[in-house]
């Protein structure tokens, strides 16, 4: 019965440290969001649904820079809250105001993961972004990227159709001359490709279904 006991004790113990461990590893996952600069005055703050045109710089935990819209003098413009951007920023871009700029830490959960993205961003980073806020813009029709993807239009996206589209939105943001990030990204599309399916193709038939894709899309083909 002793013995019984203080088993039954070290299984209490280690409960509660595995409880204690689980929560500190969650904590260390959790978005950090730290406001650099605010403006005196704020008329309107973000929400799910506006255009957001953005300036900013992203480092890896080194400090070493894999993108900044600055190096382009070109502000990034998306739809906030619709899946355009990492969960990060969907996440860290909430109630800000024009003017405002935040720094974002970003774990990997809500960053890339444990694929990464090329040969630019690392499986597993955590990442920083110093991002400033220029202007909230009115909300566009709704994108059908399924549509735009599915150029034989018969429902279903193909490796080859997949690839295609990503090779083009690649050139056409660099206006058909690749940044060297961009090449980089460019001769890796093939992982890339393979990454998406791993993901998007849940009954693993080689294609991706209306049903199966997580992008922008209409519920009418």
């Amino acid at each position: 019965m002793k013995s019984r006991g203080v088993f039954s004790s070290f299984l209490e113990v280690a409960a509660v440290l595995a409880v204690v461990l689980l929560s500190a590893a969650h904590a260390k996952e959790e978005l950090k969001i730290e406001v650099l600069t605010v403006p005196d005055g704020c008329d309107q703050k973000t929400k799910n649904g506006d255009m957001l045109t953005m300036h900013y710089t992203g480092t890896l935990q080194d400090g070493t820079k894999f993108d900044s819209s600055h190096d382009r003098d070109q502000p990034f413009t998306f739809q906030l809250g619709v899946g355009q951007v990492i969960k990060g920023w969907d996440q860290g871009l909430l109630d800000m105001c024009v003017g405002e700029s935040r720094r974002l830490v970003i774990p990997p959960s809500l960053g890339y993961g444990d694929r990464g993205a090329g040969n630019v961003i690392p499986k597993g980073a955590t990442l920083t972004f110093e991002v400033e806020l220029l202007n909230i813009g009115d909300t566009p029709p709704s994108a059908n990227v399924f549509k735009e993807i599915d150029s034989d239009k018969d429902n279903m996206l193909s490796r080859e159709e997949v690839s295609a589209y990503l090779k083009k939105q690649i050139t056409d943001v660099e206006g058909g001359e690749p940044a060297d990030d961009m090449k980089r990204m460019l001769e890796d599309h093939d992982k890339l490709v393979e990454e998406i399916f791993q993901h998007e193709d849940q009954d693993k038939n080689g294609f991706i279904s209306h049903e199966e894709f997580s992008g922008p899309k209409h519920d009418e083909l």
